[in-house]
């Protein structure tokens, strides 16, 4: 005995064609850097095609199909992941799945520039075609069978999960199809439809009697609920004719499968009363299935077998048994065995699904990356400027008491051999020359940095008086936003910067002002040891080379070189020290849902940079002994030696200096012409964002003047006033005066302004290069936005939205300003003891009032802020 199989699927949402390619790469290059952006492109492609081929073309009703959309949407959940869904301003439009339209064509659908709302609509297309795919499956095999019952399962728990999730994604009023009601109705249809399949096999394979009864059972109790969700008010009309008819049928044929196999498990037990009196009602219920379904074949086959089993048992009580037959309301209820169950969600649908944007990290991981190098930058700095202001204070010290030079100099006639090295060491780096050349690029630099920066202030500004100057004249007519309004951070960003530059132009006079200082011993210092031989005054006698004291200083300066070459050890391990927090930012993501990234991040540099700091403050503390023994043996020294060297010592003092000087200002240089530079990038970033957003203002500002010209066109003169009295009086033979001369023609252009161009005048051609206006052949869509009408905007602009020249919707620049690295102008060494000025510090340095923005590397993009929502 063998049962047919008659399931239905759910009809899936139609999507139209959107693109994808042009928001996604623009989101993608403002938020990741140059380096990053082109291996982004071809993903970027590729999940286009994947969306063409998942929900613009008709799918078949096979597994090949399901493969098609789930790689997809995984690929949306993936994307969702590491950029926010309301970030993505895409129009996605979908239609309704049961609108049949009208006589007009027309039909439900719905556009939301959300990519929560593709994921939805796709999720509900999954829902639906693996609905298709079950329903189509055999009833004859049972790994089609097998299948079926799998597909039916999920599809309904994916209805089901729709339910929570729907209203969160699309944040307005859904489309009939996406409605609470309509899913739970789905859902439970399709549980229904899981269990029914179950039944089918188990009739197929011949199962006991006792089971295939409960199966029933269960079954009827399954498209009871089902035919409760379908038949409500507000989803009547929503589905095809046949559903309800269909779903109330097969109610009542289950009911009468349960009640037929239970009469045989009576009939087992020779309950023969009972057995007819389920017979009796089961083909009740048979002949009430084909009456609600409106199919006279419908269960025929088992109601057949059931007259037939009545006849019999009829028949055999007749004769043998005499039993009697109890009413139907007294007999026992049939078991009930739930085996189909709604099925979750997975995280991933496709086995085969591979992450095109794997290297895009969530904004989260991103945002605690950046936090994670500030922390680390500050760390890292203020362990450098420690080692570096103890390395000055040591030389500034040293240079008062001229060592190691002073006990070097025994004959008092010979250059000593340590100012030799440093002269020797003066020239091989340019000697005052290459500080000549940096020193003069500099201005040239600050020229460049500032040209630029004012550029972008004239731009904003005539943006501005542009806007107002035609707000005065148009008055209320005038309805885009003001520019204050958007331009609150553009100004921010630009006095910042002016800021940046104002201290940086001081730090400058600093290095000018150190410069001229040490010029002289510089310059000495260049010529080489000759020039230094004879710049050096002779004292005429000898040191005394025999004190025990210069064994003493000698040792001791030995122990100052270790010293300097640990230190330099040490900032070198600083400056290498990395660690990738990328994967421990994703599992901490992946493991608790959130990121902790101050407890994360302070336990990672504790591990790394604990015992750096340890060596930093060990060598700290060493040199003060070093220091004090150096101070005790040189006045021994001094002593014992003969007081008649005082001009050549304090020119072997005043060579020390400058050469200290001379290696502290060609580093603060390198680092100041770095700085210069990567602030020229930073700049020529934020004057593009300003002329993408003038230019979108421009083209703005020309589609508004265009609609308020054509409404002034359009607007109508008024009906002619009835000719007077006497001119018809003609008619009755007064002489016709000649007709009125009309009125002249309606002055499209009045009350418009003066600018405005006169019918016939040559127009100035485009800006060489410029995009079409909107609306224009060729012209770009407008993301979001309902086409221009009539004297409204061709599209909304808000704060922190604006449109680009490319079309879709430009973010506006964050509050968030980068800053390049390398060079500190704020940070500025105290006057140190002995009489050697500190001046300019090398960097890294303690952040003063940008501290929260360590200069990066390479110059970086800002986070940004979500795009809002159209």
């Amino acid at each position: 005995m063998s049962a047919t199989l008659e399931t239905f699927g759910v009809p899936l949402k139609k999507a139209s064609d959107t693109d994808l390619l042009k928001p996604l790469k623009n989101l993608i290059t403002s938020r990741y850097q140059t380096a990053e952006q082109e291996s982004y492109i071809t993903a970027i492609n590729e999940l286009v095609k994947l969306r063409t081929g998942a929900v613009c073309r008709t799918l078949d009703f096979h597994e090949s199909s399901l493969e098609t959309i789930y790689r997809y949407y995984d690929q949306i959940i993936a994307l969702e992941s590491k950029i926010p869904a309301a970030e993505i301003q895409v129009p996605f439009k979908w239609k309704d799945a049961f609108d049949r339209g009208s006589i007009f064509g027309g039909r439900i659908s719905l556009t939301v520039s959300s990519l929560g709302y593709e994921k939805v609509c796709v999720l509900f297309n999954i829902a639906a075609l693996q609905s298709q795919v079950a329903a189509a499956q055999s009833s004859d095999n049972d790994e089609a069978l097998k299948l079926s019952t799998k597909l039916f399962q999920s599809a309904g728990g994916i209805f089901s999960h729709l339910k929570g999730i729907v209203h969160a994604s699309v944040q307005q009023e859904p489309t009939p199809d996406l409605q609470p009601d309509t899913l739970a109705a789905l859902s439970s249809l399709c549980l229904a439809q899981a269990q029914e399949v179950v039944t089918v096999k188990a009739i197929n394979g011949q199962m006991k009697d006792i089971i295939i009864a409960k199966l029933c059972s269960q079954c009827e109790e399954m498209f009871a609920d089902a035919l409760k969700h379908l038949q409500r008010e507000s989803l009547k009309n929503l589905w095809d004719r046949e559903w309800i008819s269909k779903v109330a049928g097969k109610q009542a044929g289950y009911h009468a499968l349960a009640e037929y196999f239970q009469s045989k498990v009576c009939n087992s037990k020779k309950a023969v009363g009972e057995e007819i009196a389920r017979l009796r009602h089961a083909i009740e219920l048979f002949k009430s299935s084909q009456t609600r379904s409106g199919d006279l074949t419908f269960f025929s086959d088992h109601m057949g077998r059931a007259q037939r089993a009545l006849d019999d048992a009829v028949k055999d009580n007749d004769f043998i048994y005499h039993e009697r037959i109890p009413e139907v309301k007294s007999l026992a209820a049939i078991g009930k065995a739930p085996v189909a169950k709604l099925t979750s969600v997975p995280d991933k649908f496709s086995t085969t699904f591979t992450d095109l944007f794997e290297s895009l990290v969530p904004v989260s991981v991103q945002q605690a990356i950046v936090s994670y190098d500030v922390r680390k930058q500050e760390i890292v700095s203020a362990e450098i400027g420690k080692l570096r202001e103890s390395t000055q204070l040591l030389n500034s010290i040293l240079a008062s008491l001229n060592l190691p030079a002073a006990i070097e100099d025994v004959g008092g006639e010979k250059v000593p051999q340590s100012l030799v090295d440093k002269s020797t060491a003066v020239a091989e780096a340019g000697g005052c020359d290459a500080l000549n050349k940096m020193i003069t690029e500099l201005p040239e630099l600050l020229t460049r940095n500032r040209e630029l920066l004012e550029e972008c202030e004239r731009q904003l500004r005539e943006e501005a008086e542009s806007d107002n100057q035609l707000r005065n004249q148009f008055q209320e007519k005038w309805t885009r936003i003001a520019s204050d309004k958007l331009t609150g951070t553009f100004q921010a960003n630009a006095q910042k910067y002016r800021k940046v530059i104002e201290t940086a132009m001081n730090a400058d006079s600093t290095i000018r002002e150190k410069y001229d200082g040490h010029r002289e011993g510089m310059e000495l210092l260049s010529g080489g040891p000759a020039s230094l031989s004879a710049a050096l005054p002779s004292v005429g006698v000898s040191t005394n080379g025999s004190n025990p004291a210069i064994q003493k200083l000698k040792q001791l300066m030995e122990d100052v070189e270790t010293l300097k070459a640990e230190r330099d050890a040490i900032e070198c391990e600083l400056k290498s020290a990395t660690v990738d927090m990328k994967e421990v930012f994703l599992n901490a993501l992946a493991t608790d849902g959130s990121i902790n990234e101050a407890a994360i991040s302070t336990e990672s540099l504790g591990r790394v940079f604990g015992p750096l700091q340890k060596q930093v403050k060990e060598s700290v503390d060493r040199q003060e002994g070093l220091v004090c023994s150096i101070q005790e043996s040189h006045k021994e020294f001094s002593q014992a030696s003969s007081g008649s060297g005082g001009e050549r010592e304090e020119m072997l003092k005043k060579l020390a200096s400058a050469y200290d000087n001379f290696n502290q200002l060609r580093n603060n240089l390198t680092e100041g012409t770095k700085f210069y530079n990567d602030l020229t990038q930073l700049l020529v970033n934020f004057q593009s964002k300003i002329n993408d957003f003038c230019f979108a203002r421009r083209t703005e500002k020309e589609e508004l003047m265009k609609d308020l010209t054509q409404g002034l066109a359009n607007q109508t003169v008024g009906t002619a006033p009835n000719p007077p009295a006497h001119h018809q009086e003609s008619a009755q033979g007064t002489p016709r005066l000649p007709p009125a001369r009309p009125p002249p023609p309606a002055n499209p252009y009045q009350g418009a302004p003066q600018a405005l161009p006169q019918a016939g005048a040559p127009q100035a051609p485009p800006h060489a290069g410029a995009p079409p206006a909107q609306g224009a052949p060729g012209a770009p869509p407008v993301y979001g936005t309902p086409p221009a009408q009539a004297g409204s905007l061709p599209y909304p602009l808000n704060p922190s939205s604006m449109p680009t020249p490319q079309g879709y919707v430009y973010q506006s620049y964050p509050v968030y300003t980068p800053m390049p690295q390398g060079y500190n102008p704020y940070f500025q060494q105290p006057q140190q003891p002995g009489g050697y000025p500190g001046g300019y510090a090398s960097p890294p340095y303690p952040q003063q009032p940008y501290s929260v923005y360590p200069y990066p590397t390479q110059p970086q993009q800002p986070p940004q802020q979500p795009w809002p929502r159209q």
